[in-house]
């Protein structure tokens, strides 16, 4: 499996004779420049600018914008509503799972708060996690931390931080890698992963760059 980060919280999906899943694809209007992409399947979390401009992805796209189960071209995905602890709205933020014969990926949306313990375990076995790390609306650097010693994937990569020309203020992705102990980490254009790369017991933390 290929994974492509296009900032904030977009991820293109990619394995070889299986569908292509575009997560969260952005509005121009959060200081980002444009997005253009192909994929069959895009996942809205939450219906805001930076996370739902779904005319930003071209091709025959099914889209997926709440929880549930689906099934589309051999890939299982499903919808977990996680919502935001906000005393001054209601609404939910989705959570996708996506399961690709034997890889399973976690997108965690605009998640705000450490789920219980109930919650994770129901999520079951997660080899690559996609986190919010920046604050904001989303997780901060300890709770993101937290996050990952609850789920305990393979992989983490961190998403929703501060980047060039973002015209809302978010921390930068050091100080989550500060609270994960994982010091100065090496940037990689795109994560590779074959089931072969799962053997490790301890969470390996992977900085994608932003394709923008």
């Amino acid at each position: 499996m290929d994974i492509t980060w296009y900032g904030h919280s977009c991820f293109r999906l990619t394995e070889r004779n299986k569908i292509a899943v575009v997560t969260d694809p952005y509005s121009e209007k959060i200081g980002l420049p444009p997005l253009k992409l192909k994929a069959d399947v895009v996942t809205i979390s939450h219906d805001e600018p930076g996370h739902n401009h779904i005319a930003a992805v071209k091709g025959d796209v099914h889209t997926i914008t709440g929880p549930g189960e689906y099934e589309v071209g051999g890939v299982f995905i499903t919808g977990v509503p996680l919502h935001y602890v906000d005393e001054t709205t209601a609404r939910s933020n989705i959570a996708y799972l996506f399961e690709y014969d034997s890889l399973t990926v976690l997108h965690l949306g605009d998640l705000a708060h450490v789920p219980d313990q109930s919650t994770i375990e129901a999520l079951g076995i997660v080899n690559v996690l996609l986190l919010p790390v920046g604050g904001g609306k989303g997780l901060r650097a300890a709770q993101a931390a937290e996050v990952v010693a609850l789920i305990e994937p393979n992989f983490v990569v961190p998403m929703h931080y501060a980047l060039p020309g973002l015209k809302f203020e978010l921390d930068p992705v050091d100080k989550f890698l500060k609270a994960m102990g994982a010091g100065k980490v090496q940037e990689v254009e795109a994560l590779r992963v074959t089931s072969s790369d799962l053997q490790s017991e301890q969470s390996q933390v992977v900085v994608i760059k932003p394709q923008i």
